[in-house]
């Protein structure tokens, strides 16, 4: 089922010592404290802490007590209290305070992650407790979240960047590119698009000529970066997924690696926490593949695995001695596996199937393709009049606007009241949704052609003359660089031709183009009218005494880093991709994301 790599595809590099570094950084952290200690953790580090340091370590290094940061200072008995956070500093003031007020002295400390701001330390010493705390920076940046995937936890950078136009991650970016290229040598060739990505890089390489002694001489393991601006292609991320586990991801809501899966996946009256990694051999099968597809090879594996069992019917004492001993283990668990699979693949056509998932997806299609806006204009209408959900709405919203170069002008305030005003400027001031002039799509063209004709005839001929309509940005970019495949009869999913099959053969995502464009030319040449068009700044560079020096196979190795978060339809494509063409993709990401996470990220109104 899964696409097998190609016999001379690189080997990937060893991820897992950003981990270990990780833990043996916190570790250090705790030892500054010794004896027991409360340790109270932001909500948000919670699930990378999980991933980085278990329960058992924790104690082994005095943690008495794990908090949750939460609005009221929990009781607490020991001496010694730290308190890991991200941006709930001021939770300490409220620890501080409570103990000043019971009359109680303790040693506490902040540890500030990944990195530690003057600003925090400055707001401290306004609120009167920079005295009775000490200050510490845990600069845990990268999570191995797979082999291939790498993050850096920042959901928060999404909106901080593109909205706020907040730079302070920017810097932790440059620092997690260091501390790669410390690992495994410099990167020989360096591309990217997009203002955040120029900055980062710019940061990153002034790091390098401070320090370059310590990577000097290294044989580089990884050939290519290529750093992309997630405003280059909002189009993807605002998409709805249809491989196997960007659909979890919608449905389930991937946190970390880890997904829960409630009562109606497990079929028991508790939920199960699992790790979705390459280690689960089930889900690693599946995971790139369309959702399609994804039944039918399960079924057969249900299948395979039950003939396996059966062996056992014909064995003498000393083959089901050897098969209890070798094999039994494995298939319990591969069953396992293949059970909670299948109950999370029923739990999603159920749910699809409620949302009429086919009509939204043949929707999405024709916004992408550019024909029958009048129909999807009608249908995201008819979405915001019924009010499902205001999420679904906006994403929709966004999506025509980006596709239609504007969306049409109606009273949003008295549909959805003034609660999402801010809402909607926020989505202004990100580029994700604007209002269109007259005649701006095909929509107007459509509208005069009918009067004149039946509505039937009307279609054909505004397909005729779709290229006298003005057109977007996207259009003309999707047209550059065949975002829209032209295939003859259907496109086959079970055997894809292109990167267009992570959405169902009808788009190719922009990103992923990009990508594929300037690794074959190894320059922008040749590109200039896309990015006029996408108007962002791009930037390539190549090390020659470095390139020398990589190995044929480290050339084949690309890191892609994706600033302000990317989706698993991007990780399957540039899988695709590698597959293909002989290369091996690495993801960094500050975030995975999806629709929904975008469109929250935007939203003023909490749920």
């Amino acid at each position: 089922m899964a696409f097998p790599h190609r016999p001379d595809a690189p080997e990937l590099p060893d991820f897992s010592m950003l981990k270990r570094l990780a833990r043996d950084q916190l570790i250090y952290l705790l030892e500054q404290l010794p004896g027991k200690k409360d340790l109270f953790i932001e909500a948000d580090l919670m699930s990378p802490l999980d991933r980085i340091a278990n329960v058992s370590i924790l104690k082994q290094h005095e943690v008495d007590k794990l908090y949750k940061v939460e609005n009221k200072p929990a009781l607490s008995s020991n001496e010694h209290k730290l308190l890991a956070c991200r941006a709930a500093f001021l939770f300490s003031v409220d620890l501080v305070n409570a103990d000043k007020l019971a009359g109680r002295t303790r040693k506490y400390k902040v540890i500030f992650s990944p990195q530690k701001f003057y600003a925090c330390e400055m707001v401290l010493e306004e609120e009167g407790i920079y005295g009775d705390v000490s200050c510490d920076e845990w600069a845990f940046s990268l999570l191995p979240l797979d082999v291939d995937l790498l993050s850096m936890e920042l959901p928060e950078f999404f909106r901080d960047y593109f909205l706020e136009g907040d730079q302070r991650w920017i810097n932790t970016v440059a620092q997690a590119l260091h501390l790669l290229s410390t690992l495994y040598g410099s990167f020989p060739n360096c591309y990217g698009i997009g203002r955040c990505a120029k900055m980062s890089y710019e940061l990153w390489r002034k790091l390098e000529e401070e320090e370059d002694g310590e990577t000097k001489g290294r044989r580089p393991e990884i050939g290519h970066i290529f750093l992309l601006d997630r405003d280059v292609d909002f189009v993807t991320a605002l998409c709805s997924q249809v491989v196997y586990e960007g659909l979890v991801d919608d449905t389930f809501r991937i946190k970390c690696g880890s997904v829960d899966f409630g009562p109606e996946v497990t079929s028991s009256d508790k939920s199960l926490k699992v790790l979705l990694n390459a280690e689960d051999k089930v889900f690693n099968e599946i995971r790139n593949e369309h959702f399609s597809n994804v039944f039918g090879f399960l079924s057969q594996k249900a299948r395979n695995l039950q003939a396996q069992y059966d062996r056992r019917r014909g064995m003498d004492i000393k083959q089901m001695k050897n098969f209890v001993s070798q094999e039994l283990k494995g298939l319990k668990q591969e069953h396992r596996l293949l059970s909670l699979h299948i109950g999370a693949c029923e739990s999603i056509m159920k749910k699809k199937t409620k949302q009429d998932f086919q009509e939204l997806i043949k929707t999405e299609h024709a916004l992408l393709e550019g024909f029958n806006i009048r129909e999807s204009t009608s249908y995201i209408e008819e979405h915001i009049d019924r009010q499902v959900s205001p999420i679904e709405s906006l994403r929709l919203m966004c999506l025509l606007s980006i596709t239609e170069n504007g969306e049409p002008k109606r009273p949003k305030m008295r549909i959805y009241g003034p609660d999402h005003l801010l809402t909607f400027s926020n989505l202004r001031r990100a580029g994700l949704l604007t209002e269109q002039a007259p005649g701006d799509t095909l929509t107007a063209v459509e509208s005069k052609v009918s009067k004149l004709v039946t509505d039937k005839a009307a279609g054909k001929i505004t397909d005729a003359f779709s290229s006298l309509a003005k057109r977007s940005n996207f259009r003309a970019i999707s047209k550059k660089l065949n975002l829209i495949p032209r295939v003859d009869g259907e496109y086959d999913l079970k055997v894809p031709r292109d990167m267009a099959y992570v959405f169902s053969g009808a788009y190719v995502p922009l990103s992923c183009r990009i990508v594929e464009q300037v690794l074959e030319r190894r320059s922008w040449q040749g590109l200039d009218e896309v990015v006029r068009l996408l108007n962002c700044s791009e930037f390539a560079f190549t090390d020659m005494t470095k390139d020398d020096k990589a190995s044929s196979e480290s050339l084949r190795l690309i890191l892609v880093v994706f600033l302000g978060g990317c989706t698993f339809s991007e990780v399957s494509a540039l899988r695709f991709l590698g597959r293909e063409k002989g290369y091996r993709f690495i993801f960094l990401t500050t975030a995975v994301t999806n629709s929904a996470r975008l469109m929250e990220a935007m939203s003023e109104v909490k749920a």
